[in-house]
């Protein structure tokens, strides 16, 4: 009965709304007003169903979790829907979040291709356009490193520490205690234990590193300038 109610009292609200709109002529009586003010709940509950759904798409687009299906997000997120209706939508927002995704987007670049989207024919709305703005800043981290583990093939590098120590033991007891550089590496796969490469660096090695590295950036330096 409250809820009746309730409904009642927002549409007799809606009514006189167009009423000073269409008869009266009373100015700033938009479509949005009267949504905010009379059916507020109805952004939530849009909000949530489809952040449920871009939550949904990421796990089975970009972490592997099988039984994600289409029917599976219609019946759960939006069961009003018909899934003839349902599978443009959601075709709609796998696109996006793929691309966002693919071009691993800064918010800037984010920013950006959603305004874009807003104001092509058939794209999204402003509200759909803000959803999906807050879960990639959510979740922008953990998609680019499970994208990064799937399309890493061998081995990589997780991380790698280094310090400067002195030399315990040499063949050469003039080397003994002289600075050298303990480099470790730690290398592993996804799903996979780790293994940990120790390597050590005298002053002579440390320069001809360097020298290595300088060379590669100035390679790559020289590629990335126009031709």
């Amino acid at each position: 009965m409250a809820a009746e109610l309730e409904g009642s009292k927002c549409l007799s609200g809606l009514l006189s709304g167009l009423a000073q709109d269409t008869f009266y002529g009373h100015p700033g009586i938009t479509e949005e007003l009267l949504r905010s003010q009379l059916y507020p709940e109805a952004e939530l509950e849009g909000s949530k169903c489809l952040s449920g759904l871009l939550s949904g798409l990421a796990q089975d687009t970009f972490y592997g979790h099988p039984g994600i299906t289409e029917e599976l997000l219609r019946s759960q997120l939006y069961p009003e829907v018909s899934l003839e209706e349902f599978r443009p939508f959601l075709a709609k927002m796998k696109g996006i979040l793929k691309s966002i995704a693919s071009a691993d987007m800064d918010f800037n670049q984010l920013e950006a291709f959603l305004t874009a989207q807003t104001k092509k024919q058939g794209g999204i709305t402003s509200e759909q356009a803000a959803v999906i703005s807050k879960f990639w800043k959510s979740h922008k981290t953990k998609i680019r490193e499970s994208l990064m583990n799937q399309s890493c093939w061998d081995r990589g590098l997780r991380s790698l520490s280094w310090r400067v120590d002195g030399k315990s033991q040499s063949r050469h007891s003039a080397q003994i205690h002289t600075p050298v550089a303990i480099m470790e590496l730690e290398i592993g796969k996804s799903g996979q234990e780790s293994e940990f490469l120790c390597l050590e660096f005298d002053e002579v090695k440390v320069n001809q590193v360097l020298k290595k590295l300088s060379e590669v950036e100035e390679s790559i330096s020289t590629l990335m300038q126009p031709a």
